[in-house]
């Protein structure tokens, strides 16, 4: 006699075959190399460019299945796969290597945040044109005088009945030159408390009155953008969830963000064994130190593999991460420095230069422990909320 675990069981071994085969028949090998960093990313959005013919074809059969984003439902673009379809889809893309077809702050932050606090109509509208690669989105968030203390956002959205006028300013607007939408937190209560007054809202990037200047770090690189905001008219119906609510869709937001970043952002060599990058390095694994290290390493991120899931179950149990997400950002951000300076180190001189080599992704850690909160917050707010510990 068959149980329902044994269905279910059957049920999940049939999907891992169907996906084996729908991989063979779909993912270019071009597009199976195991790459990750900037250069293998495909962000979409009107103006985003292929590299090759090969990453478009990827993108529009994942788009095409709703394996751009898996989990969400059908209606929105996605795949509606539960949490185990969805751990095999990605165990079977990992065996072969295959890239990821899409990767965007659209699908990482304000499409979960929609699919909680949005209306009807606005996940209809912008949901799937998300999860196709049709749209790309940054983040107005931080200003020159709001940073960890996010509440502090002055960018006012003023109340002209139909519309609002919005004045200011946002800083470390990534790739806010590129995007085509912006979701922001503005302060449409100038009298309320803090915390309250403040608003979530959707903004197109074409919008008279919004303009950027990209900051050059010193990669040379310019992922970042100061994007300043002059009278700018924004319908009253591109606000998500209750107006002065929106620090409820942000600190809901910023866990999905935490939890994105806690991944190791895409940056080179996150996605494969220490040992398999050592190998190909200049020193290799001669050094018994750099093993010892690479192996404590690689032994903290299944660790680190295994208390994410953990918690991602809870959450599709409707837990939710919560204070969690400070834990798990922590640990990933920290974790992922210390895999690129092992990394740095293997290489010797090779990676000092910029192009194509460790040192700008190596860089881009430290960026990491900054976005979404530095790691100072995240420990404070580990100690206070999760520990419990006295201020």
């Amino acid at each position: 006699m068959t149980t329902a675990t044994d269905d279910s069981q059957n049920a999940l071994t049939d999907f891992r075959a169907e996906i084996r085969i729908w991989l063979e028949a779909n993912c270019p090998p071009e597009m199976r190399d195991g790459a990750a960093g900037e250069a293998a990313i495909c962000w979409g959005g009107t103006s985003w460019e292929f590299t090759c013919e090969a990453q478009k074809t990827w993108l529009q059969r994942c788009a095409a299945r709703g394996f751009t984003v898996p989990t969400w439902p059908k209606a929105y673009g996605g795949a509606g796969l539960s949490r185990d379809e969805d751990k095999i889809l990605k165990q079977e893309m990992q065996a072969i290597g295959a890239r990821s077809p899409l990767d965007s702050f659209g699908i990482w932050m304000l499409g979960p945040a929609l699919l909680k606090f949005g209306s009807e109509e606005q996940k209809q509208h912008f949901l799937p044109p998300i999860a196709r690669g049709e749209i790309r989105w940054c983040q107005g968030y931080s200003e020159p005088g709001a940073g960890s203390d996010l509440a502090g956002v002055q960018t006012h959205a003023a109340d002209q009945g139909d519309t609002w006028l919005v004045n200011g300013q946002k800083i470390w607007t990534s790739y806010a030159d590129k995007a085509d939408w912006i979701f922001a937190l503005l302060r449409t209560d100038r009298e309320a408390k803090k915390h309250l007054g403040i608003s979530f809202v959707l903004m197109d990037m074409r919008s008279k009155g919004i303009t950027t200047r990209p900051i050059q770090l010193i990669s040379g690189a310019s992922p970042f953008c100061e994007t300043f905001f002059e009278d700018v008219e924004v319908p009253k119906t591109q606000v998500v969830g209750t107006i002065n609510r929106g620090w409820d869709v942000a600190k809901y937001l910023l866990t999905h963000e935490r939890e994105m970043i806690s991944n190791g952002g895409n940056v080179m060599g996150a996605g494969r064994p220490l040992g398999a990058v050592l190998s190909e390095s200049e020193t290799g694994l001669s050094d018994p130190i750099l093993r010892g290290d690479a192996m404590r390493a690689e032994i903290d991120t299944l660790a680190m593999e295994m208390t994410l899931e953990r918690y991602k179950d809870q959450a599709e149990g409707g837990q939710g991460l919560g204070d969690a997400s400070a834990m798990l950002k922590y640990m990933g951000t920290e974790l992922n420095k210390r895999r690129l300076e092992l990394v740095m180190a293997a290489e010797g001189s090779a990676a000092l230069p910029w192009e194509d080599t460790p040192a700008s992704s190596w860089l881009r850690t430290k960026a990491n422990s900054i976005e979404g909160g530095t790691s100072e917050v995240m420990l404070s707010i580990i100690s206070r909320r999760i520990l419990n510990l006295p201020g």
